[in-house]
């Protein structure tokens, strides 16, 4: 037998998710501080954005879907602490959507740069890719505990 879904638009949030404001969604997962954690976050976030009218090749969610790439990774190389996750959170309107990637790592802040790494260095380009795809991008102590929270926005 196959079960249709209803539509997205008529799926009312998850227990524990509420509307934040009128007219937007939000998604909020935890996630293991590990490389298969970074992957599932990414994949999830393309995946909600879809389910919200944002196609999987749509500029929006190829932007996002990069940023949560670039974001997650860097949680699970520089903000890792043992036995602590990751949180993304998602947020979306009509004009804007928000991602933030929450660590426990409140001593390792980014530092907004657009200066690149040497020619032969493996890494060191990811906050410069943010800052290039992103229209707003930053960084604020974590709400809930100890971390930090880095966020980027991209206007639709």
């Amino acid at each position: 037998m196959n079960s249709k879904l209803p539509p997205p638009e008529t799926t009312p949030p998850a227990p524990g998710l509420p509307e934040i404001l009128f007219g937007s969604r939000e998604f909020v997962m935890r996630f293991s501080s590990t490389p298969r954690g970074a992957r599932l976050a990414r994949r999830l976030v393309s995946h909600r954005l879809d389910a919200w009218g944002h196609a999987y090749d749509s500029p929006a969610n190829e932007a996002l879907t990069l940023i949560t790439a670039e974001l997650a990774t860097n949680a699970v190389r520089h903000g890792r602490v043992p036995g602590r996750d990751f949180e993304v959170r998602l947020v979306a309107t009509a004009e804007l959507v928000r991602l933030e990637v929450s660590d426990a790592r409140a001593e390792r802040v980014p530092l907004p740069s657009l200066s690149e790494p040497p020619g032969d260095a493996e890494s060191g380009r990811g906050l410069m890719i943010v800052a290039v795809v992103a229209d707003r991008w930053g960084s604020v102590p974590r709400s809930k505990g100890p971390g930090k929270t880095v966020w980027a926005e991209c206007v639709l």
